[in-house]
């Protein structure tokens, strides 16, 4: 088994069809709740931007990385925040990442019973039907993070 973290890196149509996404949302149609994600990147300074698909679990906003610790999870755990973008709409926000434990689990869950239909195939099996102890195993691979109004 590797010892490097779960990351699924997107193939040259996942990439084609991000860019869309991202421009789309950049021009101010959200597809579904998506968004456009900007963070510092980390070893260059410069403003990174992916879609994105926000999700909101018991009154709280949170970004989940489906294919795993992708460059902007990286970017984000050292960036500490960023923007998101619909249009002319941009909301800065502070990023806090979420333990592996039972509320990842619950947030998890509730993302698959939203966006399985997308993302499922990066979840090795997982889906929103799976056991708790099925998805509390999982949690490792896709890092979550909260999401919140920066001061």
């Amino acid at each position: 088994m590797s010892s490097s973290p779960y990351y699924l890196k997107a193939g040259a149509f996942a990439v084609r069809l991000n860019r869309l996404v991202g421009w789309i949302a950049r021009h101010g149609v959200s597809l579904l709740g998506t968004a456009e994600l900007s963070v510092r990147g980390r070893k260059s300074g410069r403003m990174q931007r992916i879609p994105v698909n926000p999700h909101t679990h018991d009154g709280v906003q949170y970004l989940v990385s489906a294919r795993g610790h992708s460059q902007w999870v990286r970017n984000m755990r050292a960036a500490g925040g960023g923007d998101l973008r619909v249009g002319r709409r941009v909301r800065t926000f502070t990023a806090t990442e979420i333990p592996d434990d039972a509320q990842k689990a619950r947030i998890l869950r509730a993302y698959l019973e939203k966006w399985g239909w997308e993302v499922n195939q990066y979840f090795a099996g997982v889906t929103a039907r799976s056991s708790d102890a099925e998805i509390l195993a999982a949690c490792p691979d896709h890092p979550v993070f909260r999401i919140g109004v920066r001061d």
